[in-house]
């Protein structure tokens, strides 16, 4: 048997146990309390991160990992993807991201569609990605209310859902104004009324002959958002259309997440003041689009600076591919004035608190859950490479269709470590 498939095989649950792990010699970006921590060690047990600091007693059979002054992060985390629901894109049978045609909106929840065997999982984890959010999305001939999305680890085939119904998804804007038939005010309206079917389900109907634009498991779908326990995760851009989001989620007493926020900066304040967060592709700083005309480089920085919790995500069809490249986002970010640790926390502990699951993860600290990556340089070089993946405490292999059909070539071709001596 190979060593690719011991190291697959150390996936399955049951067969291998975390043990202790101590990385010595580190340069720690804790994202927490600690701060950065220039010469640490941390050490891991059973799966969480037992012990964090300088000068530490190493634990009696640990193993130990020397990071040669290399830094240690959070595993990053995805503030918006379609890993496990999407596999291919232009084949439609793998794409389970959007329902075209369905009587089903609010109700749709990607848990149902979820593959945890995507060869995309690996490709993505690799790179450092160890938990991400999943989401929905919209598509031409569908609802403006995409469905809900879920948390999910990239470390295992039985457990990989960390937290359901984690937030519901819906677009506005220019986006919005195309699935409501052409305008903005249509797909207020259609929202409006979404909500107002949510209030007053179990009541006589004003108009019975009005075709209701939710179903019943819709409608129950709905009812935790508008209790401000699951976020509205709103897609939009234009500054105008934040504010209109701004007083509709205040009317209404939800939790609102922006994703897109090309202009969010003009509008930082009142973001920061209703403690609104935006989760931003720094990458996208063109006026694209007429609702991004004052897009801008610095958006992040600028929002951050402001008080406006901030995460990355990809905003293109390529999320579930490249999700990964959150750390090229990051440092696109922090060369146009994000502070460094704010960058990082933009793809690791942000996504969390966003979510509600930073209780466990998204930092490194004692009790959390060891989502660790020891990189070979700075994260936020895309010339970096992670030397060690730990999900809940454990190595992932360094293994993924893309490294295995690199190999099958090199050996082919009798390249590299398969030269002919």
């Amino acid at each position: 048997m190979n060593k690719s498939i011991f190291a697959l095989l150390a996936l399955l649950p049951g067969i291998a146990s975390a043990g202790t792990i101590a990385i010595t010699n580190a340069e720690i970006h804790t994202l927490g309390r600690a701060g950065v921590i220039a010469h640490g060690t941390l050490i891991i047990r059973d799966h969480r991160i037992d012990a964090i600091g300088e000068n530490l007693p190493l634990p009696q059979g640990a193993r130990v990992i020397d990071a040669g002054g290399k830094p240690v992060t959070p595993g990053l985390f995805d503030a918006y993807t379609s890993l496990g629901i999407k596999e291919i894109d232009g084949v439609e049978e793998s794409d389970d991201s959007a329902a075209k045609k369905s009587r089903y909106s609010a109700a749709l929840d990607v848990t149902d569609a979820f593959n945890p065997r995507s060869t995309l999982i690996p490709v993505n984890r690799v790179e450092g990605l160890t938990r991400a959010a999943s989401a929905p999305d919209s598509a031409s001939g569908g609802s403006l209310i995409a469905g809900q999305g879920a948390v999910i680890s990239l470390g295992s085939l039985s457990e990989w859902l960390v937290k359901p119904k984690a937030a519901m998804y819906a677009q506005l804007g220019e986006t919005g104004a195309k699935l409501s038939g052409g305008s903005r005010a249509a797909a207020w309206a259609s929202l409006r009324e979404a909500f107002g079917e949510v209030r007053r389900a179990g009541t006589p109907r004003v108009n019975p002959e009005h075709p209701s634009q939710l179903t019943a498991e819709d409608i129950e779908a709905l009812r935790p958002v508008l209790a401000g326990e699951e976020p509205l995760v709103l897609y939009l851009n234009r500054a105008s259309d934040i504010l209109g989001a701004l007083k509709f989620a205040e009317d209404n007493g939800i939790k609102l997440v922006v994703r897109g926020g090309a202009e969010a900066w003009l509008v930082a304040k009142p973001l920061a003041e209703h403690q609104v967060p935006v989760i931003l592709d720094p990458r996208l700083d063109l006026p694209q689009h007429f609702e991004s005309l004052a897009a801008r480089a610095d958006a992040a920085a600028l929002l951050q600076k402001a008080g406006v919790l901030v995460a990355f995500a990809l905003d293109d069809e390529f999320s579930s591919h490249n999700a990964r490249n959150v750390r090229q986002l990051a440092g696109n970010a922090a060369a146009q004035g994000l502070e460094r640790e704010a960058a990082l926390a933009a793809i690791t502990l942000n996504p969390a608190r966003i979510y509600g699951v930073d209780g466990t993860l998204g930092s490194l600290e004692p009790g959390k859950i060891a989502d660790v990556v020891v990189w070979d340089g700075d994260p936020l070089e895309t010339t970096s490479f992670p030397r060690s993946v730990f999900i809940d405490g454990q190595e992932v292999p360094a293994i993924s269709r893309q490294t295995e059909l690199r190999d099958r070539y090199m050996q082919r071709l009798h390249l590299g470590p398969y030269a002919k001596q």
